[in-house]
């Protein structure tokens, strides 16, 4: 059965019919090109498919659109400025050599944005914990951990000085 829902997608409002059964990561992948939002196991144990609802980053392969009527959606798309210069994050990634093959890495960043939407300064134990959810092939996971931590204290120097 088909339900029509009103989500904010990256800043911009949308409205489509989805099936009740719909996977958020297929509507954005396959219905709106959202393609950084990646399909790994589909079963909410990998992290390829984070992004974020209303803040919070969640596996969209396991969360239902239908889930998401009314609530504001972010993918990597999103963060990009007006001039499509990246993000800070999206750069650390870059500078600090946390991207190989890539697969994973949007869901990393996503997760990165709600870490350091916390505004909190977290030490690498923590991040390593906050990011347990993800599956990295590539990287084993220090180049990662040096983006977040280079992140959230770049962040946290800024929301200390306000």
């Amino acid at each position: 059965m088909l339900k029509v829902i009103k989500m904010i997608v990256n800043d911009k409002e949308v409205e489509l019919a989805v099936d009740e059964r719909e996977a958020l990561v297929d509507t954005l992948r396959d219905r709106l090109g959202l393609t950084s939002v990646k399909k790994g196991c589909e079963v909410g144990e990998c992290g390829a498919c984070t992004v974020l609802v209303d803040g919070e980053a969640i596996d969209s392969c396991i969360y239902l659109t239908m889930w998401a009527e009314g609530r504001r959606i972010l993918t990597v798309e999103g963060l990009k400025g007006p001039n499509g210069e990246l993000s800070p994050i999206q750069q650390a990634f870059i500078d600090e050599a946390a991207v190989q093959c890539g697969f994973c890495t949007p869901g990393l960043i996503m997760t990165a944005v709600e870490i350091v939407g916390t505004g909190k300064k977290y030490n690498r134990e923590e991040l390593r914990k906050m990011i347990s959810g993800h599956l990295c092939r590539c990287t084993g996971y220090e180049n990662i951990l040096n983006a977040m931590e280079r992140i959230v204290e770049e962040t946290y120097k800024i929301v200390g000085e306000e």
